[in-house]
């Protein structure tokens, strides 16, 4: 199974990146995801099923950690058979 996540993180700075943002894309970079894409309004990471849930899973104990106060995402089921 392959999974696409779409998440932000908050608080936003539109001035300079904050920490939680900053660990988050580091999360989702360094995960052996087949495809990412950071903006600064939202971000989308897709994959098969065992590496996104490993990945999301990062995402919130990291962010939460680096000062996230509320991280929004919703995982969609793309396709069948991991690459």
């Amino acid at each position: 199974m392959r999974l696409r996540v779409e998440f932000t993180t908050e608080p936003f700075d539109l001035d300079e990146v904050p920490p939680h943002a900053v660990v988050a894309r580091e999360v989702v970079e360094a995960a052996e995801l087949d495809a990412v894409d950071v903006g600064p309004f939202g971000n989308t990471a897709e994959g098969g099923a065992d590496a996104v849930l490993t990945a999301v899973d990062a995402l919130l104990r990291k962010s939460l950690k680096a000062g996230a106060t509320r991280i929004s995402l919703q995982v969609n089921v793309i396709g069948e058979g991991d690459r």
